[in-house]
């Protein structure tokens, strides 16, 4: 790291020490708990601030997504981790192929678990992984970094926008080389961390609930979510398939022993369990149903001519 580069880090919001968590090594544990608890809720209200940002680059995602688009979260080391959650967290939740979504971090897969050195300055491999994951201009690409200046993900983002696909930056501090370089900027100016520089605390926080409204309001604007039921859940253990159960129940007013039965008939798939009853439909003709309605669960139950579709 070059000395203008130290001397412009130092300058920034989140690289500042607070004078009000200067002894945090003297005090009780409970007392550094509350400090700390204090601290996190105030990122809400930054994230809030940001929201009208937030919502712009969710609606160009989405129309890229609802068209055959893919999204890359791209970042470094607590980012690219944060990325990379998110990511997975997709196909189980809403049924997405793992393609759908993806998580990149600076250093590989070796950098979820260990710090990659020097994986985060690397711009040209930032600009290559665009090359590499295919990018184009039906795809959106995120970029996040709490500084806003990791090279790594500057340079996904600019070579991003370069090959038309849409770009949204996610910084933690204001007018950084990130959110410059994205179509959609997003600053969400958290300040100081409890200790000093440690971004993987208020940083990491805002930069998680925003990537949750991402994914979130993207695979609700896709139609994989009816009202609030995650209805493309994909039912892989006990658990899921419990809630995948309670689910249909909820949605058609069944039992939760007669859902059950039908969604084992369906194969474990809640929207083909729920056109089959409130339809009366056998499983292979729901799912028909539901595919001339492009696997949008509203419109299949109102019997919506199909060109007259719309968001579930």
């Amino acid at each position: 790291m070059t000395n203008s580069t130290t001397e412009s880090l130092a300058t920034l919001a989140t690289e500042q020490s607070d004078p009000r968590y200067s002894g945090i090594d003297t005090l009780p544990t409970e007392d550094i708990a509350r400090l700390m608890n204090a601290a996190d809720a105030t990122v809400p209200v930054a994230v809030g601030r940001a929201v009208p940002a937030i919502s712009a680059a969710i609606d160009g995602i989405a129309e890229r997504m609802i068209r055959g688009g893919r999204l890359f979260y791209v970042g470094a080391g607590t980012s690219g981790r944060i990325a990379v959650l998110d990511a997975s967290e997709c196909p189980p939740t809403f049924g997405t192929d793992p393609e759908l979504v993806q998580g990149v971090i600076a250093g590989g897969e070796a950098a979820l678990l260990r710090a990659v050195e020097g994986a985060e300055d690397d711009a040209a491999a930032g600009a290559a992984v665009i090359g590499e994951k295919g990018v184009g201009p039906g795809d959106s690409v995120v970029g996040i970094s709490a500084s806003g200046r990791a090279p790594y993900v500057v340079a996904a983002v600019r070579e991003a926008r370069r090959v038309g696909a849409l770009t949204v930056g996610l910084a933690c501090n204001a007018a950084t080389p990130l959110t410059g370089a994205a179509d959609h900027p997003i600053e969400v100016i958290v300040g100081p961390e409890v200790v000093a520089g440690s971004t993987r605390l208020k940083a990491g926080t805002a930069q998680k609930l925003v990537l949750n409204m991402i994914s979130t309001i993207t695979m609700i604007r896709s139609g994989r979510t009816y009202g609030n039921y995650m209805v493309d859940v994909v039912a892989s253990n006990a658990k899921l398939v419990d809630r995948a159960a309670r689910i249909v129940a909820d949605i058609t007013g069944a039992g939760v022993p007669a859902a059950r039965e039908v969604l084992e008939d369906a194969g474990r798939d809640v929207k083909t369990a729920v056109v089959m009853i409130k339809r009366g439909l056998a499983a292979d003709d729901a799912r028909a149903l539901l595919a001339a309605y492009g696997d949008r669960l509203a419109p299949a139950l109102a019997g919506a001519a199909p060109g007259a579709r719309g968001d579930a």
